[in-house]
């Protein structure tokens, strides 16, 4: 049986999107809105805490929008929404960056329009990957080994908690 150990209870993550949240403020307030891009499902549930968080703390517009990712065929990518990126500022939301793969395939959805920027926000990312990904907006960095897992807990809208296996 694998050893779990939690890397983040209830209030440490509520502390670290909070955190995201005024960063992502701070790095977009001339903007007129932004795109908080979840992936399905865990991502999802990220970027809507994080539309709640940056909404009680500025006037910033913010759209959200689901990415829906097969994880058997990552190559079967597609924004869920009916949605328009050009000039926007598109944010992909997802709850851990492991290999960067997924996070690769989602910003290749937004590549044949002309967006204002892309950034990626994360709740947890592992240092190494097998793409040239990098997390803008950053929860909790660790170094791991190709064999560590990172599961993210979310429980009604929540984040419950964060486990390295």
């Amino acid at each position: 049986m694998p050893v779990k150990t939690q890397i983040l209870d209830s209030k440490q993550a509520e502390t670290k999107l909070n955190r995201i949240a005024y960063e992502i403020v701070e790095n977009n307030i001339t903007e007129s809105g932004i795109v908080l891009a979840g992936i399905l499902d865990r991502g999802m549930a990220i970027a809507r805490l994080l539309k709640k968080n940056i909404e009680s703390i500025s006037e910033l517009n913010v759209e959200l929008i689901s990415i829906r990712i097969d994880k058997d065929n990552q190559v079967d990518a597609a924004i869920v929404d009916d949605f328009t990126p050009d000039n926007k500022v598109i944010i992909i939301v997802d709850d851990v960056a492991n290999s960067g793969c997924t996070l690769l395939y989602a910003t290749r959805l937004f590549l044949d329009t002309l967006p204002r920027k892309i950034q990626i926000a994360v709740l947890v990312d592992r240092r190494h990957k097998r793409f040239p990904i990098s997390s803008d907006y950053i929860g909790l960095m660790l170094s791991t080994t190709l064999q560590d897992h990172i599961h993210v807990e979310i429980n009604k809208g929540k984040v419950k908690s964060a486990y390295l296996e």
